[in-house]
């Protein structure tokens, strides 16, 4: 069963890891796909082709969601592409990670503007077109870290700990005209990214976890279809943690 059949899905930062993942998956439950990128031109457009291979439409843009202007330009021409949107998937960002006694203002700020500002400009821009709808569902991916802190990632945590506080505000503000604000909390996903790093530090994590192993893109995206379908047409301003058990 495709549950989303004919619905058009904006995600940004698709081009790797979890954005990747979630395109891949929406693609299979019938989903069209419009998806940002911000270098890799080549592993977008193969994207693209690996998306349409599964029957839907698909396009990468290049955008950086963090500057109010391509966002509302991003919107513009999905919008004239696709002519609808109903769901919105805030995946990019970033890590600058450190202490605090060593981090600049510009690791700081980087990471707010990329992961919280990106979020603001994204939803302002796309709102307009789901007032119009009298729907529409918004998906912001926080962490783990954006619910119970971490050492060494204080500009992280902040910037995900608002996303939370955006969202609930979003589904006060927008659920009187059928617009869906959740937010999905990931805890230690393996990817690409994390394929690199020491093998006794992740059996490590792996260990701490109470499933026992690391997520994969795939589990945060079926969390985003059942937030992007009908089937959580009741769902709003919450907070889903996709963690093996990390939180309990």
């Amino acid at each position: 069963m495709k549950l989303l059949e004919g619905k058009n899905a904006i995600i940004t930062g698709a081009s790797r890891g979890i954005g990747k993942g979630i395109a891949t998956v929406f693609a299979e439950h019938g989903a069209n796909v419009a998806f940002t990128y911000s270098s890799s031109e080549e592993a977008a457009r193969a994207l693209e082709k690996e998306l349409e291979s599964l029957g839907v439409k698909a396009k990468g843009y290049k955008s950086n969601a963090a500057s109010f202007e391509e966002a509302q330009a991003l919107i513009d021409q999905v919008n004239n592409d696709f002519e609808s949107i109903d769901i919105l998937v805030n995946n990019a960002g970033i890590t600058k990670d450190n202490l605090l006694m060593r981090m600049t203002e510009e690791d700081f700020d980087k990471v707010i503007e990329v992961n919280l500002k990106s979020i603001f400009n994204m939803t302002k821009a796309v709102q307009r077109t789901m007032l119009k709808q009298k729907k529409g569902s918004i998906i912001n991916m926080s962490s783990v870290v954006g619910v119970k802190g971490n050492a060494g990632q204080a500009n992280y945590a902040a910037s995900k700990a608002g996303m939370i506080g955006f969202s609930k505000s979003m589904a006060l503000e927008l659920g009187s005209r059928n617009i869906r604000t959740n937010v999905i909390a990931p805890g230690f996903i393996e990817t690409e990214m994390t394929a690199k790093l020491d093998k006794k530090t992740v059996e490590g994590w792996r260990d701490a976890i109470p499933l026992k192993r690391g997520g994969s893109p795939e589990d945060i995206a079926n969390a985003c279809v059942f937030l992007g379908s009908d089937l959580s047409s009741y769902v709003t301003g919450q907070v889903l943690n996709v963690d093996g058990g990390m939180l309990t």
